[in-house]
């Protein structure tokens, strides 16, 4: 099944973190609440799961961002595409980055983006499979301290 993730599922998506680049779970404190609190309450942030057998194996998240150019259309931002190492290679991400296209086409988004710190050729492929290119904008990075 793939869907929006529920409130009460924020310890399985940590978990899931695990395998994208986490090392650990984050301690359960007030900061990490209302963050959490601050996500699931947000009508543009969109955490996508795939649920196999009860249990949530795959997932990305789409921001939808309001803009004031290309006609007043919002774009959407592709962000922490993970799936399970146990079950990859089953089409679960692709699903979950399909069900975000939809979000994006109800939203009236005129393009989605994504990032990805992954130099492997078969996660370029995959994005590329997925519709992605890599040709037409440059991305460059700051990251904050």
């Amino acid at each position: 099944m793939i869907r929006e993730i529920k409130v009460s599922e924020l310890n399985e998506l940590l978990e899931l973190y695990l395998h994208l680049h986490e090392e650990s779970v984050p301690e359960m404190t007030e900061n990490l609440k209302k963050t959490w609190d601050t996500i699931i309450n947000d009508k543009n942030h969109h955490i996508i799961v795939k649920e196999v057998d009860g249990k949530i194996v795959s997932s990305c998240v789409c921001v939808i961002i309001p803009n004031l150019t290309r006609g007043i259309r919002p774009y959407a931002f592709i962000e922490n595409v993970v799936t399970h190492s146990d079950y990859r290679g089953q089409g679960f991400a692709t699903e979950c980055l399909q069900y975000a296209k939809k979000i994006a086409k109800d939203e009236n988004c005129y393009k989605m983006m994504l990032l990805t710190g992954s130099k492997k050729e078969s996660t370029l492929k995959f994005y590329e499979r997925a519709g992605y290119n890599s040709s037409d904008k440059t991305a460059f990075i700051q990251w904050i301290d």
